[in-house]
């Protein structure tokens, strides 16, 4: 097992962790648990955002474990434990977006199914959750409900996302895919100053998870590629497409956050408006990363989730 464990942070016992290869040849790391007591209500499948790992979700995993579920958690190609495509592992770099679903579909097909109590919820945040709503929109079936933490439906202060993309289409085409973004740095973003920071405002939990990448440097991620940005504006740019949204039949609940700084909430909003078969909540005072806010709003976030699932009745 190489989880990471930090001081009053231990991996959550009873955990069976490995690695698998998607059929293109990426290692993936993976950890599962059982749930807690009765009566087991099925599994949760963690689908974290661009530069997240399994560990950072250890607090979300003995929550969910509490509630009744397992869960199984792992880290996207090119972030956490997972397998690099670049020789610079802080790099954020992915050839196509559409290589995340062979990643949730091999982590489905050989680890959930085979091994983990069914039904199947996903919970995924940011890019995890731009990936799962890739994943309804094209009808696979794995999952009863979805619940969607600040999906990645548009990124927030572009104010051009088109003219960017041609930008960055351009300049991998002449070899610079897996190049730093103009600006970018291979600094861990988590080591980023806690004030002013976009993601939480719960001190505690910002400075835990920045500490990762100081016992494995693979738990800290820097600025994304140019080839990750083009590939994030693409599937945003599919999500604003007339009728997008309409055709997808998941029951799924979104959960923004007002003071979101790197996803437009506006826009999540408008997108949960037009599914239909889900329904949008907004958390007032969270910003980006709701389940490591502090307790007060995290508790907000919990009590959606629980009336959303398991679940008694269809929602569709």
């Amino acid at each position: 097992m190489d989880l990471v464990e930090l001081p009053g942070r231990p991996v959550p016992e009873g955990v069976r962790a490995g690695t698998i290869t998607t059929p293109d040849g990426v290692p993936l790391r993976y950890a599962r648990w059982d749930a807690i007591g009765a009566p087991r209500k099925g599994t949760v499948v963690v689908c974290q955002g661009r530069s997240e790992f399994i560990e950072k979700y250890f607090e979300v995993i003995d929550e969910l474990r509490a509630r009744g579920f397992g869960v199984l958690a792992f880290d996207w190609r090119g972030q956490g434990g997972s397998g690099r495509l670049l020789s610079e592992i802080r790099k954020g770099h992915v050839r196509r977006f559409s290589d995340y679903q062979i990643d949730l579909e091999t982590i489905m097909s050989v680890v959930a199914l085979p091994d983990c109590r069914p039904p199947f919820y996903a919970l995924g945040h940011s890019m995890g959750g731009s990936i799962l709503i890739e994943t309804a929109h094209e009808g696979r079936t794995w999952f009863d409900r979805m619940v969607l933490t600040a999906p990645m439906i548009s990124l927030a202060q572009i104010a051009s996302p088109g003219l960017l993309r041609a930008v960055m289409t351009a300049l991998s085409l002449v070899g610079l895919g897996g190049s730093l973004i103009p600006g970018g740095s291979l600094k861990p973003t988590s080591k980023k100053p806690f004030e002013g920071n976009p993601v939480t405002s719960d001190e505690q939990r910002y400075r835990q998870a920045a500490s990762y990448s100081d016992i494995d440097p693979r738990l800290g991620l820097g600025a994304p590629t140019i080839s990750w940005l083009r590939e994030a504006l693409k599937v945003t740019g599919r999500f604003a497409a007339p009728f997008y949204a309409e055709d997808i039949r998941q029951p799924m609940l979104i959960i923004a956050s007002a003071k979101d700084g790197l996803v437009s909430t506006p826009k999540v909003e408008a997108f949960g408006r037009r599914l239909k078969g889900g329904h949008t909540v907004v958390i007032p005072d969270a910003r980006h990363e709701v389940m490591m806010e502090r307790d007060a709003l995290r508790a907000e976030f919990w009590g959606a989730f629980d009336a959303f699932v398991p679940g008694e009745q269809p929602f569709l």
